[in-house]
């Protein structure tokens, strides 16, 4: 009753069959398809990458622009600033004297050099020596 039939054999053997051709042939065209998407998933993950790369370029050129810029403005602000000082002492002699006077009040240990008649300083070429032989006594 359960009895496989010579007919059930030759067709279990040549599905078989057909199965093992469809393998030998399909596999290595199966392998050169999937060679295929790979080289075309790189080719677009480079190109994904350089164009990345482009942008981020931009990005920093944009930014070295603005920087640019803001050195600019900042220089004209100093440049304004100094002329707005530069003419305010320009005819202020005595103003000038006064920062002066104030600026020796405010130092503590500041040698001021009085030229001579020739302009030439009185120097004080010993003046270290003694500092140093009063500290070492």
């Amino acid at each position: 009753m359960n009895r496989i039939s010579f007919k059930g054999i030759i067709i279990i053997v040549v599905v078989v069959c057909a199965a093992i051709l469809g393998l030998m042939f399909g596999m290595p065209l199966y392998n050169v398809w999937q060679q295929e998407m790979t080289g075309k998933a790189e080719f677009s993950r480079a190109e994904q990458n350089r164009k990345i790369k482009v942008e981020e370029a931009k990005a920093e050129k944009e930014s070295a622009i603005f920087r640019a810029e803001a050195e600019i403005e900042r220089a004209k602000g100093v440049a304004k600033a100094n002329e707005i000082i530069g003419g305010s002492l320009k005819d202020n002699r005595e103003y000038l004297i006064y920062l002066w006077i104030q600026a020796l009040n405010d130092e503590t240990n500041s040698i001021i050099y009085v030229p001579t008649e020739s302009n030439v300083p009185i120097l004080e070429a010993d003046r270290f020596s003694l500092l140093q032989n009063r500290k070492s006594n």
